[in-house]
């Protein structure tokens, strides 16, 4: 972890290759979100302290419009080469179609449950044909989604050390569908860190975001998340570490391009 970081060298060049990344923040009402940042290489561009995204969440995202001067985390990640970057800091400024990032941490993590994904950049800035709506339950759209995916972005923040927007990877469905309101799913062994964890045993809100990469279509979700820690493999402990997540669900939104 670099702390303060320096985004240059290796750090920079790998920003500056990507075309996806995750957001984490609050929305206007206080919410928390994750959504998408899609551009060409070189829409993430870092020097210094600052984080420069020539790019901004799409209309009907609730992240759209962000409010300036807030934590924000983010994470820049290369699906088919596995490599993933986290950057944590405030977003110092915010207008039009750019975003100015100062880091307060920067690290990469392991490529483990990174799954291979074509990130068409264009679909995933796309207008939304039809004015997206907050739901307080899972459509049948969203539930299948779910379902069918091997990748989800979590979201989580922390009273005075800011927000984290992290990578959870499985096989085809890990995340389980409890109720049109309710989700859980596995821990897996990861890089011990429990950046996410720890912030959720302090203040318990979560955002989750889904993406279909064919249509380029995504679902936030933002809730409440808690560990609930069981017997190492015990059912429903995939990972055979003896925890898994449950998430009650506040609001849903569907931005389909």
């Amino acid at each position: 972890m670099l702390e303060p970081p320096y985004l240059s060298g290796g750090a920079a060049t790998f920003l500056a290759q990507q075309r996806f990344a995750a957001l984490t923040a609050r929305d206007s009402a206080g919410q928390l979100w994750v959504s998408p940042l899609s551009g060409p290489p070189g829409f993430l561009q870092a020097s210094g302290e600052h984080l420069r995204i020539a790019t901004a969440p799409r209309i009907g995202d609730p992240l759209h419009a962000l409010r300036p001067m807030q934590p924000v985390g983010m994470i820049a990640i290369n699906f088919n080469a596995r490599r993933r970057l986290r950057v944590n800091g405030t977003l110092v400024a915010a207008g039009g179609d750019e975003l100015v990032v100062h880091a307060d941490q920067a690290y990469g993590n392991c490529p483990q449950y990174i799954h291979r994904h074509a990130v068409d950049d264009q679909r995933l800035r796309a207008t939304p044909t039809h004015t997206p709506t907050f739901d307080s339950s899972l459509s049948r759209d969203a539930q299948a989604l779910i379902s069918t995916s091997d990748t989800f972005f979590l979201g989580t923040i922390h009273p005075t050390r800011g927000a984290d927007a992290s990578h959870r990877g499985g096989p085809p469905g890990f995340v389980r569908i409890e109720s049109p309101t309710t989700l859980w799913w596995p821990d897996y062994p990861g890089n011990n860190m429990f950046n996410s964890f720890g912030n959720l045993a302090v203040d318990n809100a979560a955002a989750l975001l889904f993406i279909d990469f064919t249509s380029g279509m995504s679902l936030h979700l933002s809730g409440s998340a808690q560990v609930i820690w069981t017997d190492p493999g015990a059912e429903g402990d995939d990972g055979g570490v003896g925890r898994l997540v449950t998430f009650a669900l506040d609001a849903a939104v569907e931005v389909n391009p």
